[in-house]
Formats: C-alpha cells, sequence, structure tokens
C-alpha cells in the first residue's frame, strides 16, 4: 500500500535541493504532498542558529555539499550569496500551487545557474521562465501569503526543526543523509518497533544548558 507523505523544503536550503534530485527513487512509493516553508520560521521557533550563521559550519555545510553534488553526479554551483532571503521563491512556488515541475524549475534555478538570488532581476527572470504574469501582485497575495505561513506553522506543529524533512505518519526523516534510513523505513514499516527504539525515543535528559 503507497504511503502518505509530506516533504518539506524551502529554496535556502542546498540540502532539500540536493535530496530533491534523489526523490524520484521513492516517489513511485509515496502519495507525496511537496511542502514549502520558511525555515527561518522553524529557527525562530526552536530558538536555533541556521548553519550558515556559524562561520566554520557556514564553510564546512558548503563544502559538504560540493563534495555530495560531485560524487551523486548531481549539477550543482552555489549561488552568488548564501544565504539569501527566499521569500520570493517561495511564494512563486505556492502561486503555482507548489507543483514538482515549478519546484524543479526553481532549484534548477537557484543551484545550478549561480544566479545573484538576491536580484530583484534575477527574481523578474524566473518568474518570466515560470510564465508568471503580474508576478509581483502574485507574490503580494495575502493568500499566497497565507498559504506559507500555515505551511509553516504545520511544520512546526509536527516537531519539525530543520530542512529537508521527510514525514510519513510520526516519523520524521530530515536531511539528504537520512535517504538510506527512509528507504529502509519504506521497505519495512517495522523497523523502528523495538527495544532499542523506544529506548531512544524516552530516553531521560541527564542534564539542560543554563539549568
Amino acid at each position: 500500500m503507497t504511503s502518505k507523505a509530506q516533504w518539506y523544503f524551502d529554496f535556502i536550503s542546498p540540502f532539500a535541493y540536493l535530496q530533491f534530485q534523489q526523490l524520484a527513487h521513492i516517489e513511485k512509493e509515496l502519495e507525496l504532498e511537496y511542502v514549502p516553508i520558511l525555515f527561518a520560521g522553524l529557527l525562530g521557533h526552536w530558538g536555533h542558529k541556521g548553519p550558515a550563521e556559524i562561520p566554520t559550519k557556514r564553510h564546512d555545510t558548503y563544502r559538504f555539499c560540493q563534495w555530495y553534488a560531485n560524487t551523486h553526479d548531481i549539477a550543482f554551483q552555489m549561488p552568488k550569496s548564501h544565504p539569501f532571503n527566499p521569500l520570493p521563491y517561495l511564494r512563486m512556488c505556492v502561486a503555482q500551487d507548489s507543483d514538482r515541475e515549478t519546484i524543479a524549475q526553481i532549484f534548477s534555478f537557484l543551484w545550478t545557474r549561480r544566479p545573484d538570488p538576491q536580484s530583484d532581476e534575477v527574481i523578474e527572470e524566473l518568474a518570466r521562465e515560470l510564465g508568471m504574469t503580474n508576478f509581483e501582485e502574485q507574490l503580494n497575495s495575502p493568500s499566497v501569503k497565507n498559504a506559507l505561513r500555515q505551511n509553516t506553522e504545520q511544520a512546526i506543529a509536527q516537531g519539525l526543526y530543520g530542512v529537508p524533512t521527510l514525514v510519513i505518519g510520526e516519523h520524521r526523516f530530515w536531511g539528504v543523509d537520512q535517504m538510506d534510513m527512509l528507504k529502509a523505513y519504506l521497505s519495512n514499516q517495522d523497523l523502528f518497533e523495538n527495544d532499542a527504539h523506544r529506548r531512544i525515543k524516552n530516553l531521560p535528559t541527564g542534564i539542560a544548558r543554563g539549568k
């Protein structure tokens, strides 16, 4: 039986782009809904920094992404600046009903062509390529803004703390590096039904910072 799942993503994340290129390997096994969210909303909710906000982690993250793309033969170039404001791109996606073709086109534009994502001219160029007319009106539409906000609130309600995350039932699979575990779960949905995983789920906290 095909499982229902949600894939939460933000175009700001190179990991989301890299995982998107590999979703075709599992899409036949899932009834997959693509859900664009604002990653910054998760950071604000949980009160932690993104990987690009810690200088050494920023460098190591970019290095890993380039290595991963090269290793898996995925076209990849960092944009001219990162992090960038992803709101125009997320709203474009929502305005186009978050269909797979639009998502693929936006990801490819940002992560293979090395654009300046902060440039108004670049945003306009992508809107034209997507066939959007009156795109500024669409991006500022209350319904589009509300849909993105609701997506992000839904992600928080499901316990998400990062992107990309694929959710199947109560299980979250965070990041491109959990693809193997996700595939294993799709092959055996009793994968986590054992004493070891139950202990992990209920493991007590030994110490907390500031306490």
